[in-house]
């Protein structure tokens, strides 16, 4: 059997981090021409988490403007003019008679611009291999460009170095450095070994830690010093290309050192090791253990740590000591270097305690009582001795981190989120205590990581920002900033003072943000010798009272300023069905998260909308679909409506275009909307005019200008003198400018003058002769600024690139641009309305990666004798429009005749391109669009589009009403306005929509919309000031393509089958209200609230507080049953019920154990129905819905809910296990109770206990068939059977491996995976019963999941994943003699999956021939996040991608170097070849629909096949499920 796992959704989360200056920014001004603060970028922050590699770029921005600052200004339009309120005055009414205010006046001050930090998404990839470390680095080569470069460590031994590339705009690989042949590799414990990387301050060297306590050392040339004194060869052209050889390998060879042979005998096993700051050469600390030890055996072996300091002398390969410190606590975890204001210091945390150490001392602060139970360390008593909360303080560190924000401030953050600070006091250069916070400054994110952000220094206090990245939930960017305030003696210690020490320096939180921003960000800049602004909160700036002299202290301000959501491993998936309207919609219900961050992730495969509104009647007849149009007749008249033009050419009004207006005076069950105009002929588009004051309307032959209720202006008639021209096939607007496309590519330009009210033809001259063909084109209206700033015109006499009137007035003094793509795939950009080339580029229609201008002159016209044939790569819609959220960039969206769709940015060219232009044009724009995102679609040749124009035509005159029948609707865009409609408002085209009759129509609308949130829940939609710019592409396979801040470009399947018409409308008086014609008809649609849109599904979170380990969906009820995770007390118990021990201080508490709760969910706003509470010591192992005989149905079966539990006793005592067998409520004939009136649902659901029985061992699985339960009870397997609805009888055994680990039955077969015995295959029967084994596998894997794998052929394999990641696909086959009489499980294929998997749900995938006979597809929830597929794929379609899958391994260059088949090869000691060719790397086959046509084209000629065929090969086997 042949398969493709594919990735669905990338690893969550962040595990490690670093900030660095990776990318040159732009020069530009961090002040506006009104000296107002833009902008500016402090640097790039890398994130990686297993094999996703994230850039985001983190950005200092002006504070957005509050809601309430909004509604304020609306009030202030609606005054009139001359008599708003001026300074010092109160305005009385609205009719604006006011008076003076005689009191005190408004005094001016200096007040600084409240800022915020935003990260923003910059670029991805997904890696063949798994991060185990990240850092930036400066090489000689960052003495020129200033910027730093990225070092990135695997866990096979590799490191990678990467720079960032301006030409391509991304990471480029500078070099790779593998040790995984090192003999260290070799050794028995390689595979438990974690290596880590670490980087010398000053970037001399890095070091990657290896097995058997060594290291890799690969030191890095600094300096043109180091470079000359290179002893060079005496060969001439050495000498000649000595520099620049050095500069393209900026490292010298790199080396192992082992620590106990070349530095001390006594580094055994080496738990951290860090580079110290401060001193001249590369200096390492390593702690270590040369005799280990643990709690049992503390009276013999305590305080085993040690810590040695040695310089790294690279040139000598000499490592003489400085330091050795002995007698650490045993429980050392890791060491935090200290500034270089401590040279040589550093802190160890410890499990019990905190440790200061350097050459000469040891300062200690315990956080619990065990600290000085477990170690003889001295600890100094703390200041406040006397403090309860101190007395009683008992923290635990394990999994904790922690990092240094200033010279003596420690950020200790533990594993649940709780941040302290702990102070290094110091008498010059000399340590004395350790002082930490009385209680918690914060909570924030589960901690992985702490990395201070690389930015500018903060007023000489230290820096400003960190990044804590966590692995379960989402990071925060948080901001430290020190300020020196003034306090009264009564004031020292006051609300909000955390951690106050002899210096007086305490620690507040700032709660102005609300978690969002950061309001009184005036605050951290204050100090004491200038005025500050007031604050919402007392303790940060007391009153003054008297005029006593106020002592100053430093206070250290924490606020919280971005975050990027994550929602860590995936423990349990299950299929759940919402609704949205009346149609049901498969919901993948996730539980995810750990402690606090636990909840549920619901996932859909299509961006979720809901229907508002069916509008059959509005549309006048046969079908169509309009745009909206924001009126602007009176703007002074608030509660203005869109006007919708609405145009069909299907029966039984073809040929008719509508004006319709929203009538809210309408009486109740009639249509709100009136047709006030109709017009005859088909309109292509329309738009607002004449600053929203006319519409414009195109039709197939003339174009309207009509006034807002509907009548005629004026109407140019599209003819070439007498002769009618051909129909216009497509049209742009965008005021004061219009742009058509007639049928025979043939173009025409029209501007309106403002003075007059009306258009004229424009002169196109300058484009060339009036043969010209085009076949795409649109308007772009400049909202970001890029283009203008960017584009430059040395001819003489050359004026900018908008110099009308009309143009100023209409765009806000943007610039405006036309795009043009021309039959030999050229694509322009002309200024307006001067109409001079600036961009022209011949790679559009071959879809290169980068597009740069080529300099060239105009292209000429092609011969039109004959007649010029549509070509299959045919650029057949462009549009150039803004994509993101809160700062959308400039993104060109091409579609081909071919299918292919792709999305570029636009950006700054940059300095370092790969070829330099010899001859620039005189009018150039110095940008360059990258390709960030591409898809495939499936395109029917030409024949068949024929035969299926020729369906629609008969089927439309027999049945007008139904879908097929208007099929061949177009519709017409208008710009919303307030409704966030597209045009001239949004920066794009007001309009583009292809009027091909007979064929659906693919074209790009732009739209702007605020989706809803739900504040409460059950309560009604709140605005929320999240906006998204994005296209929608209509058609066959319709889609929504929009951008976010930490997402990038998301391309989501809109859900309907076809989309003739879209638009925005905010007519209903829904600012996030899309219209569109669909397969029902007109309706009126909305986003749903609350979802997120930074991962490749669209997504939605139920945070719960707490963790879920297991998920199920009881399709019966409809409800969820899920099982919960939390801690208690545990206490231990001898045979005699006796406590073996009791806490005998405050600081020192009982351990914690697991427990477990049953909850039975409704998906109707997650309301907990009920539940059942476990014993303190009981935990859930498995649920699982099981159907049992009974006699209380007809059919005398019945779905029960099989619970596996484990009891924990304590080391001293045997495990127990029990079966716990509930009943959803109804089932079970439980009463309905009556319904809570504040939650109203229809039916109301209990759990009841039915069956409780204990067993010897532990219940680790559960599953059921045929009418039985079948469990794991330690080494053995039950069936057992449901006797009287009140017992479990067992009717059968089998003796199994060690510990069972999954269970999965198939009618009477079971699957059961062992956590050592790898999998076996056994069958039921009942005459007599018996469990039978079929086959095994004879070698030792550990299996965390297995699964029956089968295809619609009836092909059946069992497919199994381990603790390393591995999937493994075994067959069972009798008749081969490898499978001893099929005894044996064959195994086929081992593919390393990167990632263990601990749960896993089948799904069916149906074959379009044959959809009655369906196959199995696998997906898979994994520790790290990921969720991805395993997809049967037919043998030929296999053989095809197989061999592509070899062209993308050797043909295109990856990230970092890295080798996608070494990746995924599994090392087996047992055969000679690696098994890997029975399952395919979607990861690396995905990277084909994004490769330029040319190398699609070149790949599948060498495989011998054709690139449609690839691309339909892939197509059928993408898509999440």
């Amino acid at each position: 059997m042949q398969a493709v796992r594919q990735d669905i959704l990338p690893p969550s989360g962040v595990e490690f981090a670093t900030s660095l200056k990776l990318i040159p920014t732009t020069p530009s001004k961090d002040l506006s021409l009104r000296h107002e603060f833009v902008s500016r970028v402090l640097c790039n922050l890398v994130v990686a988490r297993s094999n996703l590699l994230r850039i985001f770029e983190i950005r200092e921005e002006p504070a957005p403007i509050q809601a309430s600052v909004e509604e304020e200004r609306e009030k202030r339009a609606l005054v009139r003019k001359g008599t708003e309120a001026v300074e010092g005055e109160a305005a009385m009414d609205t009719q604006g008679d006011g008076f003076i205010s005689i009191g005190k006046t408004i005094q001016k001050t200096d007040i600084q611009q409240a800022t915020v930090t935003r990260m923003y998404f910059v670029r991805e990839h997904k890696l063949h291999g798994t991060v185990t470390g990240l850092s930036g680095v400066k090489i000689i080569s960052s003495l020129d460009d200033k910027l730093d470069r990225l070092l990135v460590s695997f866990k096979d031994a590799k490191i990678a170095l990467l720079e960032w590339s301006d030409a391509v705009h991304d990471l480029v690989p500078v070099s790779i450095h593998t040790y995984e042949r090192a003999p260290q590799l070799m050794s028995l414990t390689a595979p438990l070994f974690k290596s880590q990387l670490r980087v010398d301050p000053l970037s001399r060297c890095a070091a990657l830690g290896l097995p058997n306590h060594s290291i890799a050392i690969l030191p890095f040339y600094q300096s043109q010093a180091e470079l000359d004194s290179i002893d060079l060869l005496g060969d001439p052209i050495t000498n000649a290309n000595s520099e620049s050889a050095t500069r393209d390998v900026p490292y010298s060879p790199s080396f192992i050192l082992n620590f106990a042979l070349q530095v001390d005998p006594g580094i055994l096993t080496v738990i951290d090791f860090v580079f110290l700051p401060g001193f001249n050469n590369p200096t390492l600390a390593v702690l270590y253990q040369t005799e280990q030890t643990w709690t049992g055996r503390l009276n013999e072996f305590k305080d085993t740590s040690k810590l040695i300091i040695f310089t790294l002398d690279i040139s000598n390969q000499s490592y003489p000591i400085l330091a050795k410190v002995e007698g650490l606590p045993h429980d050392c975890m890791y060491m935090v270097p200290c500034t270089e204001f401590l040279v040589g210091g550093l802190v160890v945390v410890c499990g019990d305690a905190v440790v200061y150490v350097d050459s000469t001392r040891r300062v200690a602060v315990p956080v619990n009582g065990w600290g000085a139970r477990i170690s003889d360390l001295p600890f100094l008593p703390p200041v406040d001795a006397n403090n309860a909360l101190v007395q009683k303080r008992e923290l635990k560190l394990e999994g904790s981190r922690a990092a240094f924000i200033d010279d003596k401030t420690l950020f200790l953050i533990l594993r649940d989120g709780t941040l302290y600070t702990v102070e290094v006091v110091a008498e010059g250069k000399t340590v004395t205590k350790l002082v930490m916070g009385t209680a918690p400054l914060a909570q924030t994110a589960i901690p992985a990581v702490i990395e201070s952000i690389r930015g500018e220094r903060e007023h000489g206090h230290g820096t400003g920002h960190f990044f804590v990245g966590s692995t379960v939930g989402p990071s925060v960017l948080l901001k430290a900033a020190h300020v020196e305030e003034e306090y009264n003696d009564e004031d020292d210690g006051g609300d909000g003072a955390v951690g106050a020490g002899e210096g007086g320096k305490t620690a507040v939180v700032d709660q102005g943000d609300a978690m969002d921003w950061d309001d009184d960000d005036d605050d951290l800049y204050g100090s004491s010798s200038k005025p500050t602004l007031p604050t919402t909160s007392s303790s940060l700036t007391p009153a003054i009272t008297n005029t006593t002299p106020k002592k100053t202290r430093t206070v250290l301000h924490l606020s919280l300023r971005d975050s990027l959501p994550a929602y860590g491993p995936i423990t349990s998936l299950c299929f759940s069905l919402t609704q949205e309207g009346d149609k049901p919609v498969p919901e993948l219900v996730c539980t995810t998260g750990s402690g606090v961050t636990g909840g549920f992730m619901l996932w859909q495969r299509d961006l979720p909308v809901r229907t508002k509104k069916k509008l059959l009647a509005h549309t006048g007849g046969g079908g169509g679909s309009g745009g909206g149009f924001e009126k602007g007749v009176n703007p002074f008249k608030k509660e203005g409506f869109d006007t919708l033009v609405v145009s069909t050419d299907a029966t039984p009004s073809p040929g008719l275009s509508r004006i319709s207006m929203r009538n809210p005076n309408a009486l109740p069950g009639k249509s709100d909307v009136t047709i006030t105009t109709r017009i005859p002929g088909t309109t292509v588009g329309a738009a607002p005019f004449f600053q929203r004051t006319a519409i414009l309307v195109v039709m197939t032959n003339a174009i309207k200008v009509l006034e807002p209720d509907g009548t005629e202006r004026q109407t140019i008639q599209d003819m070439d003198g007498k002769m009618p021209r051909p129909k216009i096939r497509s049209c742009s607007i965008s005021d004061p400018f219009v742009l058509i496309v007639r049928e025979d590519d043939s173009l025409g330009l029209f501007i309106g003058e403002t003075e007059r009210g009306k258009i004229r033809r424009k002169d196109m001259s300058p484009m060339g002769d009036r043969a010209s063909r085009y076949l795409a084109g649109c308007f772009y209206t400049d909202v970001s600024g890029l283009f203008e700033q960017h584009y430059h015109n040395s001819a003489p006499n050359a004026d900018a690139a908008t110099a009308t009137l009309q143009a100023v007035v209409n765009a806000g003094a943007k610039s405006q641009w036309l795009l043009l793509v021309r039959p030999q795939g050229v694509l322009e950009i002309w200024t307006l309305p001067k109409l001079t080339l600036a961009f022209s580029t011949d790679g559009i229609s071959a879809l290169h990666n980068v597009l740069v201008d080529s300099h060239e002159p105009a292209a000429l016209s092609l011969p039109q004798d004959p007649p010029r044939k549509p070509q299959e790569f045919d650029v057949e819609q462009i549009l150039l429009a803004p994509i993101g959220e809160s700062d959308p960039k400039p993104h060109l969206c091409v579609f081909l005749r071919s299918g292919q769709l792709s999305v570029y940015q636009g950006l700054a060219l940059g300095q370092n391109q790969a070829e330099p232009v010899q001859e620039p044009r005189a009018s150039h724009l110095d940008v360059k669009f990258v390709k960030v995102t591409s898809i495939a679609f499936e395109i029917l040749q030409r024949g068949q589009y024929d035969s299926s124009e020729h369906a629609t035509a008969s089927s439309s005159s027999a049945n007008p009403g139904s879908a097929a029948g208007e099929k061949g609707s177009t519709s017409t865009t208008a710009g919303g306005g307030a409704g966030g409609g597209s045009g001239a408002a949004s920066g794009g085209s007001g309009s583009s929509i292809l009027a091909e009759h007979k064929k659906i129509p693919r074209v790009f609308v732009p739209f702007v919309t605020t989706p809803p949130v739900v504040s409460n829940p059950g309560g009604p939609p709140t605005p929320t000031t999240t906006t998204y710019s994005g296209v929608f592409f209509t058609g066959d396979r319709p889609n929504w393509i929009f951008g976010t801040d930490h997402g990038g470009v998301q391309i989501y399947p809109s859900g309907h089958s076809v989309v003739n018409a879209f638009t925005t409308c905010s007519m209903w008086e829904g600012r996030g209200d899309f219209l569109m014609y669909t397969e029902d008809g007109p309706t009126l649609l909305e986003w749903l609230p609350d979802f997120n849109y930074d991962y490749p599904l669209p997504s939605r979170s139920v945070p719960r507080g707490r963790s879920f380990s297991n998920v199920l969906f009881d399709p019966s009820t409809c409800l969820i049953v899920a099982a919960s995770c939390m801690q208690a007390k545990f206490a231990s118990y001898d045979e005699d019920g006796n406590r073996v021990w009791e806490a005998d201080a405050p600081n020192v508490s009982d351990p914690v154990s697991d427990t477990s709760a049953l909850e039975l969910i409704s998906p109707d706003g997650w309301v907990t129905m009920d539940g059942f509470e476990f014993a303190s010591n009981e935990y859930v192992n498995d649920v699982s819905i099981v159907t049992l005989e009974t006699a209380a149905t007809e059919t005398g079966l019945k779905d029960f809910i099989a619970v596996g539990t484990t009891i924990d006793r304590g080391e001293d005592l045997a495990v127990k296990g029990a079966h716990l067998t509930l009943a959803v409520a109804y089932i079970f004939e439980i009463v309905e109770v009556v319904p809570d009136p504040a939650i109203a649902p229809t039916r109301w659901y209990k759990l009841r206990l039915r069956c409780r029985d204990d067993a010897k061992g532990p219940v680790t699985a559960v599953c059921g068939f045929q009418g039985y339960l079948v469990s794991s009870m330690g080494q053995k397997i039950f069936v057992r059977a449901f006797d009287s609805d009140e017992r479990l009888v067992g009717v059968a055994f089998i003796d199994v491996g060690i510990y069972v680990t999954s269970l999965r039955t198939l009618k009477n077969l079971l699957l059961v995976g062992d956590v050592v015995k790898s999998v076996m295959f056994v069958a039921f029967q009942e005459d007599p019963y018996k469990l039978v084994l079929l086959a095994k596998d004879v070698e030792h894997h550990c299996i965390t999941s297995a699964d029956f794998f089968f295809t619609d052929d009836g092909e059946l394999s069992i497919v199994t994943g381990d603790e390393e990641g591995v999937i493994r696909v075994y067959q069972h086959n009798p008749d081969d003699p490898d499978s001893r009489d099929g005894r044996h499980l064959l195994l086929r294929t081992e593919f390393h999956g990167q990632v263990d998997y601990r749960t896993s749900t089948v799904i069916a995938m149906r074959n379009k021939d044959d959809p009655s006979i369906p196959q199995s597809k696998l997906l898979m929830g994994a520790t790290d996040g990921t969720l991805f597929s395993l997809t049967p794929v037919e043998e030929n379609s296999f053989k095809r991608l197989q061999l592509l899958q070899g062209q993308l391994t050797r043909n295109i260059q990856h990230v970092a170097g890295l080798n996608p088949k070494a990746f995924r090869t599994v090392k087996n000691e047992y055969n000679s070849k690696p098994l890997l060719k029975g399952i395919l790397d979607g990861n690396l086959l995905a990277h084909y629909e994004s490769l330029p046509i040319a190398r699609q084209n070149e790949m599948t000629q060498q495989i011998g096949t054709e690139r449609h065929v690839v691309l339909k090969d892939w197509i059928s086997l993408s898509g999440p499920w």
